[in-house]
């Protein structure tokens, strides 16, 4: 079922990708916080979807074939708009993410145009080659884009909806972040951080870096 459009409604768009282990939670938590969820499987191949909730608050998007995360954010956040929804969070499916931050991200949208939750690279368990990539491509993108860009590579951000037409990715892949934000600068929309903690397990992580590398290369050169 598709939840009719609410005047100042709140959306979660949660793409996923073989995520059987994780999605129900997840998706269970999100729906504390916000009116309702677009899920967006992007071409699973495991028992994702037979693994979500049953909830007339969810939507579920579906690639046929695994297209990519950036492709995936575009399919839901362009959901969201055709809702007319007020704020859009975009949050990752493999819980590494807490939803309880999902209220101060929102009361800080009132303020900012996009808020992205800064993990806490002191606090956390983040695997020291994820520390580092994240490190360079912030500074990277911070020269790029004039702007003091805290954390360039967290999934769990805030949008006001109204913005997301003019800075909807044409990159597929996880480099469509860092695209979103030079173009959030570029149309001079604001930006805000928000402390978050982040939930590390086995560094199972579908960002290969090799590929990952080489689109954010392509993203700074042509964007």
């Amino acid at each position: 079922m598709i939840p009719s459009k609410k005047q100042n409604s709140i959306c979660a768009v949660i793409p996923f990708y073989n995520e059987e282990k994780q999605i129900n939670d997840v998706t269970e938590n999100v729906l504390k916080y916000v009116d309702f969820v677009i899920l967006v499987n992007d071409g699973s191949t495991d028992q994702s979807v037979n693994k979500l909730p049953t909830n007339d608050n969810i939507i579920l998007l579906t690639h046929h074939q695994n297209l990519g995360k950036g492709a995936a954010l575009k399919s839901g956040f362009k959901k969201s708009i055709e809702l007319n929804t007020m704020i859009t969070i975009s949050i990752d499916g493999d819980n590494q993410h807490e939803p309880k931050f999902i209220p101060k991200l929102i009361e800080m949208t009132n303020q900012y145009d996009c808020v992205i939750g800064k993990r806490e690279r002191n606090t956390t368990s983040m695997p020291i080659h994820r520390k580092l990539s994240n490190y360079l491509t912030s500074k990277i993108l911070s020269l790029k884009t004039g702007t003091n860009i805290l954390d360039s590579q967290s999934g769990f951000r805030s949008f006001r909806t109204n913005i997301l037409p003019n800075v909807l990715p044409d990159y597929v892949g996880f480099e469509a972040e860092s695209e979103m934000l030079i173009r959030i600068c570029r149309n001079n929309y604001s930006i805000g951080f928000q402390k978050i903690s982040t939930i590390y397990g086995n560094d199972d992580s579908k960002m290969k870096a090799i590929p990952t590398i080489l689109g954010f290369i392509k993203v700074i050169l042509k964007t």
